[in-house]
């Protein structure tokens, strides 16, 4: 049971990750292309970046925690 569910969670995971990596492609290629989601993917991530960097040593281990929890599947 838990291996199931462990299972659709990285999938659905692994789907998150090719959505954000197409919106990110998308709004390099044509910045117009997401107006209909009316979303910054670019600065969405920028952002969660920086608040990873500006948390110091805290932000680095959690960013090591969320490398370390996708790149797991």
């Amino acid at each position: 049971m838990m291996g199931n569910i462990r299972t659709f969670i990285r999938s659905i995971i692994d789907l998150a990750l090719v959505v954000v990596a197409l919106g990110v492609v998308l709004q390099i290629l044509f910045p117009q292309a997401l107006v209909f989601i009316n979303a910054d993917v670019t600065a969405n991530l920028i952002n969660l970046i920086n608040q990873f960097s500006g948390a110091g040593l805290v932000g680095a281990i959690a960013a090591g925690i969320v490398y370390y929890l996708i790149s797991r599947s």
